[in-house]
């Protein structure tokens, strides 16, 4: 999934230190699960007081506004509220720093350098729609009472007379906003237009804490964006416009665990579609993932295999617990002995074994890895009893399609569910471009944001199911 990472110990090289002055342009790279992310601080110096932003450029994400900076010593901090993001990092010379950027409970390495000749190309993406567009849109919001949250979104609804179909949109792990903008890419604006120019109506909303929603992203679980999605069906079902009868729920990745747990013996969900959805417990999946991207990158096989050792015993400490503190204590046990086991490691430059240690517990323990390493899809695709089209990617390495479309059919007609439909897509990757190896790091080279057939796959099967 587009931000599921595997937790192994870090690996960066020792430096040396002097301070110097931090105003300018700072450019990184954030490795995440074979995927290059660019990162760059504009950072200003008024009087004594340090101003920055923030751009992703890989997100088509820029100036993003940094809520807190400070600079002493040769040690930077930064951090985006709205976001949950820190860095920490210590400059090395001139135009040079060390650090590591911490979202989520994540930590992963990154190093800075100063370039104040460098710019942000904005990525060619053909397919993002442009207005005028043959059909209306409305910028909303709805509440989810139960979480006590208002969330944003748009819905775009067809010219003709209705009432219409509709469809809601579910974005995949890691914080999204409502067009599921990722790498220059947003899928999600590509496939509402699409679906609302055949006459279907499309509500996609930003992730809770994200874009104009509220609540709390980072300490939020696949069970509490399912809350979500509920409220968006019970939005629309009251909507003149919309036919309550034929609402359904079309996920992307994690978005089709979700999807899942929302029709759920719920009658009120008509459709699912599954998009690189996952079908085997989610444990067994990330280690597939893993092994599949450190094949397909060209992984040294020694260090693939310690890796994935490594989390597979992480993965079965944390499935014998159900006591979060217990879990922690042994786990300090677990790290401790990983790391004897595999001398060669460095630590990071000013983290001892112990904060090293500390940080990976943080990123295991946060609510949404952990209830994500429990969870089996199987378990609740047993209960959906609405028509499913389950689609996947060939090339997909982060949700493998054989596997997975074989575990979605077997959880669906277990339970007694004849209408569903799965399909192997040749030659498409996770986010369902067209590529060559399938490996994250192609996501932002590729100019289509998603492949034509398969938008006509998703809209033939929902116009047949909606008639």
């Amino acid at each position: 999934m587009k931000s599921i990472v595997l937790l192994t110990l870090a690996l960066l090289l020792s430096l040396s230190s002097q301070a110097q002055d931090i105003t300018g342009q700072w450019h990184g790279k954030l490795s995440v699960q074979g995927m290059q992310l660019r990162v760059v601080f504009h950072i200003d110096k008024k009087d004594s007081s340090y101003t920055a932003t923030m751009d992703s450029p890989d997100q088509n994400a820029r100036g993003i506004v940094v809520s807190s900076i400070s600079f002493n010593d040769s040690n930077l901090r930064l951090a985006v509220a709205m976001a949950g993001i820190e860095f920490e990092g210590k400059q090395i010379t001139t135009d040079s720093i060390a650090g590591t950027f911490k979202q989520m409970g994540l930590t992963f390495p990154l190093n800075l350098r100063r370039d104040n000749s460098a710019t942000s190309t904005k990525p060619i993406r053909p397919q993002e729609p442009h207005a005028p567009f043959p059909y209306q849109t409305d910028d909303l919001k709805f509440v989810n009472q139960s979480a006590g949250i208002s969330l944003a979104g748009t819905l775009s609804k067809p010219s003709g007379v209705g009432p219409s179909p509709a469809v809601v949109l579910i974005t995949g792990s890691g914080p999204q906003n409502r067009d599921e903008e990722v790498f220059g890419h947003k899928p999600f604006f590509v496939i509402a237009d699409y679906l609302t120019r055949r006459e279907f109506a499309v509500l996609r909303f930003d992730d809770r804490g994200i874009g104009q929603s509220e609540g709390d992203f980072a300490n939020a679980t696949s069970y509490d964006f399912a809350t979500d999605v509920q409220a968006a069906v019970r939005f629309l079902s009251t909507h003149p416009e919309i036919d309550a009868e034929r609402i359904g729920l079309v996920g992307h990745s994690e978005g089709a665990m979700v999807a899942s747990l929302v029709a759920n013996n719920n009658p009120d969900i008509a459709f699912m579609v599954s998009l690189a959805g996952p079908g085997i417990a989610s444990d067994l999946l990330l280690l597939m993932q893993r092994e599949a991207i450190g094949r397909a990158s060209g992984m040294d096989s020694t260090a693939l295999q310690i890796s994935l050792d490594s989390s597979e015993r992480t993965f079965k400490l944390i499935k014998q617990h159900e006591n979060t503190d217990s879990l922690k204590v042994n786990l300090r046990g677990l790290f401790k002995q990983l790391i004897a086991e595999n001398p060669g490691q460095h630590l990071p430059q000013g983290v001892t074994e112990d904060q090293l240690i500390e940080q990976q517990i943080a990123s295991i323990c946060a609510p949404w890895m952990l209830n994500f390493i429990k969870f089996d899809p199987a378990r609740v695709l047993e209960n959906v009893s609405c028509p499913i089209l389950a689609l996947n990617g060939a090339k997909d390495l982060q949700v493998p399609a054989k596997a997975n479309l074989a575990a979605i059919e077997k959880a669906a007609k277990s339970g007694g569910n004849a209408s569903i439909e799965i399909l192997e897509l040749a030659g498409l990757n996770h986010l369902f471009q067209e590529c060559q190896t399938g490996l994250p790091a192609e996501y932002g080279q590729i100019e289509q944001t998603f492949s034509p057939s398969a938008l006509k796959i998703i809209g033939d099967w929902i116009e047949a199911k909606t008639k």
